[in-house]
């Protein structure tokens, strides 16, 4: 096992539990709130798999030429349409990793693929997004300590009820496989 691995990483793959991969040719999607890594983990896993990764945030920002922070603030609806008119365009078999409110709001969407959740507290999410001004706004309406509680607690409860498997399931799977960490 990789000594990079960050000790409660470590633990947690020393406990019994699953160890779960995707099947052959089944796509890959990476999942979870906004700021909980999706995008960074992206190579890494791609790496685990021998694949490449689409960011599709970065994929729909270059496909239609607007950015998201104003596109979401804008028009969400039609961006919400247009990110899961993404997904399900992209080749079988790939690697993609969703945009924040993917999992709340596109569920049906992933059915039948090998959907990756990335664990985040809330203490974290917090943070991360109190530093980060860049992301959109989701609600403008509340003031941002409001927001970002209201959201995350809402998501919470929505990608609770999404069939995923849990990071730690996942790098187990590589493990057990002999995919070095």
């Amino acid at each position: 096992m990789d000594p990079r691995l960050a000790p409660g990483l470590k633990e947690a793959l020393a406990r019994p539990g699953p160890a779960l991969l995707p099947a052959p040719g089944q796509t890959v999607a990476i999942g979870g709130h906004r700021s909980a890594g999706k995008s960074r983990l992206l190579p890494l896993v791609g790496q685990l798999l021998g694949r490449t990764g689409v960011d599709l945030d970065h994929h729909l920002e270059r496909l239609h030429g607007r950015p998201l922070r104003t596109w979401v603030a804008e028009a969400p609806a039609e961006f919400r349409a247009a990110e899961r008119r993404a997904l399900l365009e992209l080749p079988p078999g790939g690697l993609v990793s969703l945009g924040g409110g993917f999992l709340s709001h596109h569920a049906d969407a992933l059915e039948g693929l090998f959907t990756l959740l990335v664990p985040i507290s809330f203490d974290t999410y917090r943070e991360r997004l109190l530093r980060d001004r860049t992301r959109p706004r989701l609600r403008p309406e509340l003031s941002l300590e409001e927001e970002l509680s209201s959201v995350f607690h809402e998501r919470e409860a929505l990608h609770a009820r999404v069939p995923t498997v849990a990071l730690v399931d996942f790098l187990r799977g590589c493990l057990t496989s002999e995919v070095p960490l």
